[in-house]
């Protein structure tokens, strides 16, 4: 459908909502279609047609396509990040005790389970977004997972006393494991376990860490 014409094309009215409902309603929308279609072959007509709205009340809340789509990217970042921040808080608030740090990395890979579980192929909007060609917009997308990143290494900089960007390059690892197996799971959610999975990549991802902790790591007994 293309956009920009002269005139206002007729579209049936939704119900009457507040702002704050309207832009709620006009999120959703844009990220399932943005998720099913991808944000090149979506349009601001199309989501106007799905949630029943005339273009200049969408441009009221949204002033272009790409600040919509980063409206929904900040959306589900902002749910991975709370997820990722509840998984460390044991060690980042301390005193951490034997056998905490594998608990938090199966809360870590436990985290990405259920984000990509709830958020569905939304979810690809922060993993595989079609919206990478500028630097500033690659960095607005990416940014859930390279602050998640930040807040992992940071937790294991004093546990593994590794340089930052030692514990950086580890966390950012962890992530990739973590994410990826989460989005093979749920593409193949029929023939695979998310229990299972889950088990098993932290298994994976804990035989790695366990190695780099420190020996002299002063635990709470």
């Amino acid at each position: 459908m293309a956009e920009g014409t002269s005139e206002e094309p007729t579209r049936p009215r939704g119900p009457r909502m507040a702002r704050d409902e309207r832009r709620a309603q006009v999120l959703r929308i844009a990220q399932e279609l943005f998720s099913s279609e991808g944000f090149h072959h979506v349009s601001m007509d199309d989501i106007a047609d799905r949630a029943l709205v005339s273009k200049p009340v969408l441009y009221r809340h949204f002033p272009s396509k790409l600040d919509l789509y980063l409206a929904v990217v900040d959306q589900r970042g902002a749910d991975l990040l709370a997820a990722v921040a509840a998984a460390v808080a044991p060690i980042e608030h301390g005193p951490v005790q034997r056998g905490q740090g594998r608990e938090v990395i199966a809360a870590i890979v436990r985290a990405y389970m259920t984000f990509v579980e709830l958020a569905g192929e939304s979810s690809a909007l922060l993993f595989e977004s079609d919206v990478t060609h500028d630097a500033d917009v690659r960095a607005r997308v990416e940014s859930a997972s390279s602050q998640a990143a930040h807040h992992i290494a940071a937790v294991l900089q004093p546990v593994t006393g590794l340089q930052p960007a030692d514990c950086h390059v580890i966390a950012v690892s962890l992530i990739s494991l973590a994410q990826g197996a989460a989005t093979h799971r749920f593409r193949q959610a029929d023939t695979l376990d998310a229990e299972h999975v889950a088990d098993l990549v932290t298994r994976l991802a804990w035989a790695g860490v366990q190695g780099l902790v420190r020996p002299d790591f002063a635990y709470d007994e």
